[in-house]
């Protein structure tokens, strides 16, 4: 039977797959909801609700394996770009790197089950490294010359300086608010009950154990590689003439605002289908 113990990323068995599966469609219920809360411009900044990242990386942190972080962006992807029709190959490969080697590598420093702080600060890691990384894939696509500027037209510097305070913008919104604060409350309650009926065990940790035996040298390594790769992507996207496959029919301004149902309610049936294939081959 599986764990959710530290699998090998090789490894994809039945249950990878059922995990997979449930992590994308509730990933991707979470982005098709954020996709119709409004933003609001404060000067060149928008302020908003980027993510309700406590869901994404509370179900990571319960399964533990590189597939489920896998499977966060690619609810994006399927439920809000492709079944919105925006979707860009190169484009999406950015999130596809970043977040899923950003999310395991996170997850895998909670040691102790039990405690908070490691809880918030496994929250924060994972939001601060994914934010912070692709920070300076932004900023590398203006200096490139592949992306324009929005800053103050004339002076190069005001970018970092934009890049910078949408980064704390963020990690306020996103990382604490709709990330620490109901991790803090979602984790503990789920912890022991969801794995169970997917038939795996709890990760159950170490009471008392330093973050630090969490430290994963092939999970670093992964996130240096991603890193360049991601930009390199997002800059090809960037400058077209690049192959690359894009889906563009515009659903949303066709049929209006009424359209982000579809892929809430596909991703709900996926999720109840998932749920009860899980609990059956259980029983």
């Amino acid at each position: 039977m599986s764990t959710t113990t530290d699998n090998g990323w090789p490894s994809f068995d039945h249950q990878d797959m059922t995990v997979f599966i449930l992590v994308m469609s509730l990933s991707g219920l979470q982005y098709a909801i954020t996709e119709i809360i409004p933003e609001f411009d404060v000067g060149p900044l928008e302020l908003g609700v980027g993510d309700f990242i406590f869901i994404p990386i509370v179900l990571v942190l319960l399964f533990r394996t590189y597939w489920a972080a896998l499977a966060v962006p690619m609810g994006e992807i399927v439920f809000e770009d492709i079944l919105l029709g925006d979707f860009d190959g190169l484009g999406v490969m950015e999130d596809l790197l970043l977040v899923s080697v950003c999310f395991y590598f996170a997850a895998l420093l909670l040691q102790d089950t039990e405690s908070r702080l490691q809880l918030a600060i496994v929250v924060l890691v994972a939001e601060g490294l994914n934010e912070f990384l692709a920070m300076f894939v932004d900023i590398g696509k203006f200096y490139v010359g592949v992306a324009e500027l929005e800053a103050t037209p004339g002076l190069p510097e005001s970018i970092i300086v934009l890049e910078g305070v949408d980064f704390v913008v963020q990690m306020v919104i996103t990382g604490v608010v709709f990330g620490v604060i109901p991790a803090l409350y979602l984790y503990p309650r789920l912890h022991g009950k969801i794995e169970p009926l997917l038939g795996m065990e709890p990760y159950e940790g170490t009471a008392g154990a330093s973050m630090w035996r969490g430290f994963s040298p092939k999970a670093a390594v992964a996130v240096l590689i991603a890193f360049p790769l991601a930009f390199a992507f997002a800059a090809l996207s960037e400058a077209g003439g690049a192959i690359n496959i894009v889906w563009e029919p515009e659903f949303m301004e066709t049929y209006g605002q009424l359209f982000i149902l579809l892929p809430v309610a596909v991703a709900v049936l996926v999720v109840a289908g998932v749920w009860m294939l899980g609990t059956q081959s259980k029983a």
